[in-house]
């Protein structure tokens, strides 16, 4: 039963620490990445739809990512997508594709987005707190109905908490690792 209860907790843990990397793809780092652009939300007829969804997204220099539509009528739809998602980026078409250059980042913009990512992570560790609250309940409530015993719920806050650390220093190493990232020149 705990057992169970601690995978399900780890199972959740890795899906936190699977967005946080996702969410991580999103900040710009000065070098054109599909992943910048792919979860822009475009209304395609009336239905906001990912850009992945609408076309094919490439980076075929380091500054410069093209997008080609499946559909060209979605051309301005692509573009005032990219405009709203305020990704300080300006797209350009030619009737058949978008072009959006990456322009260079600033050392403020640097340090900024480094703040947005301390931020992104101290979010995905508050999110690790609540998990950890809902598996404290969960095992008071096995202790209360006399399913486990006190000296077993207390085992496993500490594999609980080393649960938490492990997955909190796995957060702070991501962090770390983009943070390098963006203020690579």
């Amino acid at each position: 039963m705990i057992k169970d209860l601690l995978k399900e907790t780890e199972e959740r843990m890795k899906k936190t620490a699977v967005a946080m990397e996702e969410d991580f793809k999103t900040v710009r780092t000065g070098r054109a990445t599909p992943a910048l652009v792919e979860r822009v939300m475009v209304v395609y007829y009336g239905v906001p739809t990912p850009l992945k969804q609408l076309a094919v997204i490439s980076a075929p220099e380091p500054h410069l990512l093209v997008i080609r539509p499946y559909d060209p009528s979605t051309i301005r739809d692509i573009e005032k997508g990219i405009l709203q998602a305020d990704l300080g980026l300006n797209p350009a078409n030619d009737g058949r594709i978008v072009r959006v250059p990456i322009p260079r980042l600033t050392e403020e913009r640097r340090k900024e987005l480094s703040k947005v990512i301390k931020r992104r992570v101290e979010e995905g560790k508050v999110a690790l707190r609540n998990i950890r609250r809902d598996m404290l309940q969960e095992l008071r409530e096995y202790e209360n109905e006399k399913l486990i015993s006190e000296d077993d719920r207390k085992r496993a806050q500490d594999d609980l908490q080393k649960l938490i650390d492990r997955y909190a220093e796995q957060l702070d190493e991501m962090g770390k690792r983009k943070e390098r990232e963006i203020m690579e020149i």
